[in-house]
């Protein structure tokens, strides 16, 4: 069996050895981290430490720090309708960006009657005059705009975002779950009172998420009742293992972000230079600030599915845009919202790379899509005879 070309970073990511070892020890524990005995107490160590790591990755507090299922389930409770900063009024409506994670457009507990979209331009960034003109006139309003595209990469003005809502009365959310551990940042740089991470989006195990507040924003209201603890926030007994993977991974991901950032996007702009020597190929959003590490593209006559299949047999795991379908290829809703035809949006294939790729992986995919290419230029030749 051929060597698997992985490049399908922003789905999911390999466990690092840190998280891993780290997973391994605490699953050693027998202790219920709200215990107050000796075992209780170093599973609950483990459990701080990690939610301190969490903390410091983005320049929050630990207190402010709430553990959760995943990026899913964090994003849910992030949207509170309700949540204030100190004695300020709590908001009353939602507003979230048209590229949103599904987890977001959703709208978490706020009624649909109460929930608006905020438009975006061609380039995948969202619209900063059509946010002015919802927040001109209405309630206290809760807005919730990504770090990072998990599809374009495209890299969102937040702190724009941020002055502007912040001057309406309102509170900003960020979704940094794509950008965690791929670009830095922080929640003084973003100016967010909310952000959302995800572990296993840097490397550490599925099924562990984090909500970070800004200091002083209250009215948080839990999603699951019936247990004290994250002081209050999210009932359950913490997941020890996952945590801890959490915190290790996000701690070898803060220590190699910068060296990690550069190498990888010069792999990505190899892949990117390769696939546009395909005639009329068009990578999208290459026109803003993109994560180092990601392409979405498309060529005439391309059908993402049939292009995800080929991708595959020749080696290589690349994906349709996001990984949350269950596993079905459907039209890009970001493609869509950003102005695109749904013969376009159909054919998007997403690329994106890690801190594992070479540039032997770049090309073996560059070798694959070559034999793609010839494939689908053969096929718009007889459609066009």
């Amino acid at each position: 069996m051929f060597e698997r070309v992985y490049l399908d970073w922003n789905a999911t990511t390999p466990l690092r050895p840190e998280a891993k070892a780290a997973m391994a020890a605490a699953w050693e524990l027998s202790g219920n981290p709200s215990s107050v005995h000796r075992e209780g107490r170093k599973a609950r160590r483990l459990v701080e430490d990690a939610r301190a790591a969490v903390a410091k990755a983005v320049g929050g507090r630990a207190q402010d720090t709430v553990f959760a299922s995943g990026g899913t389930e964090a994003n849910a409770l992030a949207l509170t309708p309700g949540l204030r900063r100190g004695a300020g009024a709590p908001a009353m409506r939602l507003l979230v960006s048209a590229i949103e994670h599904a987890s977001v457009l959703a709208g978490g507990r706020f009624a649909a009657d109460a929930t608006r979209t905020i438009r975006v331009t061609r380039g995948g960034i969202v619209d900063l005059d059509d946010l002015r003109a919802h927040l001109a006139d209405g309630p206290p309003t809760l807005v919730s705009v990504m770090l990072a595209n998990n599809e374009t990469g495209a890299i969102q003005p937040v702190a724009d975002v941020a002055e502007i809502v912040h001057a309406a009365g309102g509170l900003l959310h960020v979704d940094a779950i794509q950008a965690f551990g791929k670009i830095p940042f922080d929640l003084a740089s973003t100016q967010a009172d909310l952000v959302t991470l995800s572990a296993h989006k840097i490397g550490g195990p599925k099924g562990v998420g984090a909500l970070v507040l800004a200091e002083g924003v209250e009215g948080l209201e839990p999603l699951l009742r019936g247990g004290g603890q994250e002081l209050g926030r999210r009932a359950g007994t913490e997941d020890v293992g996952g945590i801890a993977g959490f915190g290790a991974a996000t701690k070898a991901a803060m220590t190699g972000l910068k060296a990690d950032a550069a190498r990888v996007r010069e792999l990505r702009d190899r892949l990117e230079h390769g696939l546009r020597q395909t005639p009329e190929l068009l990578v999208f959003s290459d026109e803003v600030k993109r994560l180092p590490n990601t392409v979405l593209f498309t060529a005439p006559g391309m059908k993402a599915e049939t292009a995800v299949i080929a991708f595959d047999l020749a080696g290589v795991a690349v994906s349709s845009g996001s990984a949350c379908s269950s596993g079905k290829v459907q039209p890009s809703h970001v493609l869509e919202a950003m102005g695109y035809r749904s013969e376009l949006a159909q054919g998007a294939v997403r690329l994106s790379l890690g801190w594992s790729t070479t540039a032997t992986d770049v090309d073996l995919a560059l070798k694959a899509w070559r034999k793609l290419a010839d494939t689908l230029v053969k096929g718009v030749r007889r459609n066009t005879a």
